[in-house]
């Protein structure tokens, strides 16, 4: 790992809704030396003063309006945040996986919109649930065919929790997926859907076998969709064992 951890803010959305700048600040105090906004529209400018101030980098965004019709302010407040990574989190029919031309359709999709993100100096990716991973298509889900049709330049943001629900054999997978790779979730958890994740390292997932599996130079960024048990201790515990598996990143 030669970058930073970074944590995703989804995983602090209601905090965050009532104290942004206190939430960072404690982000920046369990030793995280980056973050992942979801929402980056509101107040990128305000935002990307607070993190500075604290010394986090932002290591990429979430938007799902990024598949609005006009995609222009949304690339743009990602710019002012200081990433040049703009991430599509969802938003594409899921039965689109599930078939050739589907998957033919969303590349279309992925590929315009990259298009556009190199206009204003980023590149865009691409995100996974399970659904990507459940469709199996002669041998490679669904996910592993939407990258041979992606152009170069579109990255993909690997789930690995979300991967490892949809069936996968996540090492393997991102061994195949390789550079394509520039950022992964790591989180971990009953490997379930419906039920709350955990620390990383206290779950279900081979997380040391992932990460040693991912590229080097790929983001590793904490999420929790839900957690069972005190979020601000989980986020601190998972980015230890995380650092204690790779060195600190900071």
């Amino acid at each position: 790992m030669t970058r930073p951890l970074s944590v995703q803010l989804y995983t602090v959305r209601s905090q965050i809704a009532g104290d942004r700048d206190g939430v960072l600040r404690q982000l920046a105090d369990l030793g995280f030396g980056a973050v992942e906004p979801f929402q980056p529209t509101e107040d990128p400018i305000g935002f990307r003063k607070v993190a500075d101030d604290l010394g986090l980098v932002v290591s990429s965004a979430h938007a799902m309006s990024l598949l609005d019709a006009d995609p222009g302010p949304v690339f743009e407040a990602i710019a002012t945040l200081g990433t040049d990574l703009a991430i599509v989190p969802a938003g594409i029919a899921q039965e689109d996986f599930g078939t050739r031309d589907g998957l033919a359709r969303a590349a279309d999709l992925l590929n315009a919109l990259s298009e556009k993100a190199t206009a204003h100096g980023l590149r865009l990716g691409y995100h996974n649930h399970w659904w990507e991973f459940e469709p199996v298509l002669d041998g490679k889900h669904g996910l592993e065919v939407l990258a041979e049709l992606l152009a170069p330049e579109v990255f993909l943001e690997v789930d690995t929790y979300w991967a490892a629900v949809g069936g996968a054999d996540v090492p393997g997978v991102l061994r195949n997926l390789g550079p394509r790779v520039e950022a992964l979730h790591v989180k971990d958890g009953p490997l379930r859907k419906g039920e709350p994740n955990v620390a990383v390292g206290a779950g279900a997932m081979p997380v040391a076998e992932v990460l040693a599996a991912a590229p080097a130079d790929a983001w590793r960024i904490v999420e929790f969709d839900e957690c069972a048990t005190d979020l601000f201790a989980a986020i601190g515990e998972s980015r230890a064992y995380v650092a204690g598996l790779e060195g600190d990143g900071n």
